[in-house]
């Protein structure tokens, strides 16, 4: 068996024997079965009913699991509350159905770590610009307030990053947007390491975050497109890759740091950080055979492509699969000539746009709950996401100048940042236990984590001596994990699921708007006052703990949308 793949090998049903089975013969998943129980037994009924049926006819095959046609009753179904009726929707729902048939297997786990990968260097990299800044400051001499604007950078490329790869994987693929994202942050991470002026190294960073910042949209829509719907909860597990990135960072600064000249160690660590993202891109492109995905190969008219792609998943996942281009059709009209049936540049550019509509908006002010809960949620996201990186992007700065008469020695520093990110980690696991504690489960969770994380940034400020802050960043980056890890799980579910990814998308988008302006408010409120920008990160911390206590909707066990 080859240790490397082709990374540009095209899936073919010819590849793949013994993966098709015929529909009549196929195991259909429990939920399917379920489903189509109900319905024959409501129609039954309803027939009943009538008073002028004698009698209800028997059970047949209409609206079985196993034929087309009760396929396409539940495709029928699926469109109703999706808003787009066209061939390429009728078989993109076939295609999620056959997938869920298939169920969890080796390529969606495998693809769940190269995902995974990405989310660990979102926050690698925004810990690195961290660490980098006292470096910056000793090395082309701007001041400790000032030099927060390459945080500004970063974050400029990150808003670029985010919205340019996420409309270009629906135009060049999802497969060259996965590989491309880390590989522009690989290099330019290294490049980093060569910077000659302080705005050129801010330049590097920014192009570091537009590869950076295309792993979050285009990993998370990737994933899911190759998830079954049963187990669509997998991909807020995605958020465990987070405090990982920063564990690293913090590992390869506290190695570099306060063992080389202040204008030689965040060079090395950024060449170091930069190696580790390609080693990461080498791993998704030469190590996994990532096939495209099928909702892209079908809006670009390669039905045929698509039908493979689906049978390689299965292959690779040892089960068998009844997808085959002749159902597709039979559910979304004859391919007499695919070009027809792509959709065009613009109608993916409109329904990328339609997201952001008043028609996708509209739907989650549908109630005065679910508007509530709308408004109340999209605020955590804003406040959290500049609270976090006014406290978090600027650490390595607080921890060497919290003591005016004399800095706290470079080894010092980056090793307890270092024992914070390792305390960090274990957050984001426990979150997924303690959501489903009685009495207190989603709500209850991040609402308390988000209150202790405000105390403890207040904390931080009362002593200049190391060992204190040492414990209360440690207590803070672990209850902050907790407080992301259950804010990226339950975020998606109080929203309905035909709006879903309007809701989050706009959370997300105000997340980085304000993390953007964070390093705005750091520069000119640090001026004034050292420690006025931790003061504004507990603030915001407490603002979004009262805006959850307001939260109208639990979705632990119930209420699901």
């Amino acid at each position: 068996m080859p240790i490397f793949v082709n990374p540009f090998a095209k899936a073919d049903v010819n590849d793949f024997d013994g993966v098709y089975v015929p529909l009549a013969r196929s195991q259909r998943h429990p939920s399917v079965i379920a489903a189509h129980d109900d319905r024959k037994n409501s129609l039954t009924k309803d027939v009943s009913d009538e008073k002028n049926i004698e009698s209800p006819p028997s059970p047949d095959n209409s609206y079985s699991a196993y034929t087309v046609e009760g396929l396409r009753a539940e495709i029928e179904l699926d469109l109703s509350a999706s808003g787009h009726d066209t061939a390429y929707d009728r078989k993109s729902k076939v295609i999620n159905k056959a997938i869920q048939d298939i169920g969890m297997g080796k390529y969606q786990w495998s693809l769940f770590i190269l995902c995974g990968f990405g989310w660990l260097a979102d926050n690698m990299w925004l810990q690195a610009v961290a660490l980098t800044l006292p470096g910056l400051t000793d090395t082309f001499g701007p001041s400790v307030t000032l030099v927060r604007y390459t945080t500004c950078a970063l974050f400029i490329g990150l808003c670029i990053g985010a919205s340019f790869w996420g409309i270009a994987s629906d135009v060049i693929g999802r497969r060259l947007a996965f590989n491309a994202t880390l590989f522009i942050a690989g290099v330019f991470g290294c490049a980093v390491g060569g910077g000659n002026t302080w705005v050129g190294t801010c330049g590097l960073f920014a192009a570091l975050g537009v590869g950076v910042g295309g792993n979050l949209p285009v990993d998370g829509a990737l994933f899911l497109e190759f998830l079954p719907f049963a187990s669509s909860g997998l991909l807020t597990m995605l958020s465990v890759w987070w405090p990982v990135g920063q564990l690293i960072s913090s590992m390869v600064g506290w190695g570099f740091l306060p063992n080389y000249a202040p204008d030689e160690g965040w060079r090395y660590m950024n060449i170091t950080l930069g190696a580790i993202t390609l080693v990461m891109f080498a791993c998704r492109f030469f190590l996994f055979h990532l096939y495209e995905s099928p909702k892209f190969l079908l809006s670009r008219g390669r039905q045929s492509e698509a039908v493979a792609t689906v049978h390689g998943v299965a292959y690779k996942n040892k089960k068998t699969t009844w997808l085959s281009e002749d159902v597709l059709n039979e559910i979304g009209g004859n391919a007499v000539v695919e070009e027809k049936q792509q959709l065009p540049f613009s109608e993916i550019m409109k329904r990328n746009l339609e997201k952001f509509s008043t028609q996708r908006i509209k739907p989650l002010f549908a109630t005065r709950k679910l508007g509530l809960m709308t408004c109340l949620i999209w605020f955590c996201w804003t406040t959290i996401g500049m609270a976090y990186p006014l406290f978090n992007a600027f650490l390595p700065q607080y921890l060497t100048n919290s003591n005016a008469e004399q800095p706290t020695a470079p080894s010092i520093v980056y090793r307890n940042y270092a024992i914070t990110s390792v305390v960090g980690v274990p957050g984001s696991l426990i979150a997924y236990y303690t959501v489903n504690i009685k009495y207190i489960g989603r709500k209850g969770t991040i609402a308390i984590s988000t209150l202790i994380t405000g105390v403890l940034v207040f904390c931080f400020t009362i002593s200049s001596d190391p060992d204190f802050q040492l414990i209360f960043t440690c207590l803070e980056a672990f209850f902050q994990n907790i407080m992301y890890g259950v804010l990226y799980a339950y975020t998606p579910e109080v929203f309905p699921a035909p709006n879903r990814g309007t809701g989050t998308g706009i959370a997300s988008c105000l997340n980085r708007i304000a993390g953007l302006c964070a390093p705005i408010v750091a520069v000119n409120a640090g001026q004034a006052d050292p420690k006025a920008p931790i003061y504004a990160s507990g603030g915001l911390f407490l603002a979004a703990f009262v805006a959850m206590c307001f939260f109208p909707i639990e979705t632990r066990d119930h209420e699901s949308l």
